[in-house]
């Protein structure tokens, strides 16, 4: 696996989760503290990290695919981008499982 699969992922997992943290605290304003504005705000971001999230599926099936995943494993990752702050925190524990994995496969540099 290159590390370039990973990298995608990583990226895209903070972007789905900076949207939905955006689109969580646009809702509250919304509804509980009916803010002007608030509704333009909601629709907007709801709209970008939907077709991002999209995006995210894909990057983050292609990775479990090639890290040869179990499906709950796949599931749980492919699930994080729904949940406001848990794609912080599943790319963090995957990208050190992974990086981890990279290092011990990739072949030692002999320096003349």
């Amino acid at each position: 696996m290159k590390k370039s699969v990973l990298t995608r992922y990583r990226v895209m997992a903070y972007v789905t989760g900076v949207l939905l943290v955006l689109l969580t605290i646009g809702v509250i304003a919304k509804y509980l503290l009916r803010m002007d504005g608030a509704d333009d705000f909601t629709r907007v971001v709801g709209i970008a990290h939907g077709w991002l999230y999209v995006l995210y599926l894909v990057f983050a099936f292609d990775l479990g695919s090639k890290a040869k995943w179990p499906v709950g494993k796949q599931l749980w990752v492919l699930l994080a981008g729904t949940v406001p702050t848990a794609a912080f925190f599943v790319e963090r524990r995957i990208s050190r499982e992974l990086e981890a994995r990279l290092a011990e496969d990739s072949p030692a540099v002999a320096k003349a």
